[in-house]
């Protein structure tokens, strides 16, 4: 059943794990696109209530510090949105609490992006689905939303049949903790000193991880193959669920490399009739929130370290994948801010959707 609620014109909006590495840019995100809401809460755990963090200011809410309030499911009384980046536990803990009190979540851990009745939503490729909510919507995984907003302008070209995809992820992906500890252990490594792995598995500094999240065995979305691990299964089904297509085939590696903040991914794609390199890139240049820099000439193309804090996502690299008979195959690079365009400001994109 679809939510009936009308949206006031200027909500109030909390944001749930407003100091974590995620809050904090959802809060960055409604200041910069001027969100108009009435009133804007910062919540967090216990630990965390008190203290102050800046805000800018959006709609009616005047720049200078929010007071960070415990969350608790009273917190959401009065609320309209609810923004949620604390935990796949703590989402489903206060689901039915935002509920309750007539609140929309807009949550943004991997809790209901495959529950048939949320809608799992990139508003530059399915954002219609956010109006079939029934008080809580999906945000994808942050690879997944990255590599649907550069492709979604390639599928008017013709059906995707099959995505290859290698992801190289940085280490902000693990929130906070990832970062610092990258930075610790280049540190440590360079002065010679010793250390002990704690946010990855391995060393992640001068190094490359093959494994992000953990390897499944076939009880996770849909019958994983014996191999895969969470993180890659979640781009094949959340894939499939974004595109309503059940027919394209994705195939996933998702690796943890030493880079503080963007994801950068290798795609390789087979179409099912020929796609030119040049009527690709004119899609892709005209593509939402896309930006085409492509231009190995003079060495331009898309890296991580240029494009952290930008709203956009880059393609380059855009070539023929020779491997692919029949002029079906292109193979392109991709990198965005995991932080902002595959997570903040996607949650922040969807509550627009929800304005009258």
């Amino acid at each position: 059943m679809a939510w009936t609620k009308i949206m006031p014109a200027n909500p109030v909006v909390a944001v749930a794990g407003a100091t974590g590495a995620v809050g904090r840019e959802m809060l960055k995100c409604l200041e910069a696109l001027d969100f108009p809401a009435s009133e804007v809460r910062a919540l967090a755990s216990a630990r965390s209530a008190g203290k102050k963090v800046p805000f800018a200011g959006c709609g009616a809410v005047p720049a200078g510090e929010l007071t960070v309030q415990e969350m608790t499911p009273e917190s959401f009384e009065g609320v309209d949105i609810a923004l949620f980046s604390a935990g796949a536990g703590v989402s489903k803990a206060l689901r039915q609490a935002v509920v309750d009190a007539g609140a929309v979540m807009i949550d943004n851990s991997s809790a209901f992006r495959m529950e048939p009745d949320v809608p799992l939503v990139v508003p530059e490729v399915n954002g219609t689905a956010a109006a079939t909510h029934s008080g809580v919507i999906a945000n994808p995984n942050c690879t997944t939303i990255q590599m649907v907003v550069a492709l979604q302008p390639l599928r008017a070209l013709g059906h995707i049949d099959r995505i290859v995809v290698s992801s190289y992820q940085s280490a902000s992906g693990a929130g906070a903790k990832g970062m610092a500890e990258l930075e610790d252990q280049t540190g440590k490594l360079l002065a010679g000193e010793p250390f002990e792995p704690a946010a990855f598995a391995h060393q992640i500094a001068f190094n490359c991880i093959p494994h992000i999240d953990v390897f499944v065995d076939g009880d996770y979305l849909n019958d994983v193959p014996v191999g895969y691990t969470k993180e890659e299964w979640k781009m094949v089904a959340e894939t499939k669920k974004i595109f309503g297509d059940e027919t394209v085939e994705v195939a996933p590696t998702c690796v943890r490399v030493p880079v503080l903040r963007c994801h950068s991914e290798s795609i390789n794609l087979e179409f099912d009739r020929p796609v030119s390199v040049e009527d690709a890139k004119a899609a892709l240049a005209a593509g939402e929130h896309v930006t085409l820099e492509d231009d190995p000439a003079n060495n331009e193309y898309p890296m991580p370290a240029l494009h952290a804090g930008s709203f956009e996502t880059f393609v380059g690299r855009v070539r023929r994948d020779h491997t692919v008979p029949d002029d079906r195959g292109l193979a392109l690079w991709v990198v965005a801010d995991q932080l902002l365009r595959g997570a903040a400001l996607n949650a922040v994109m969807i509550a627009q959707l929800l304005l009258p």
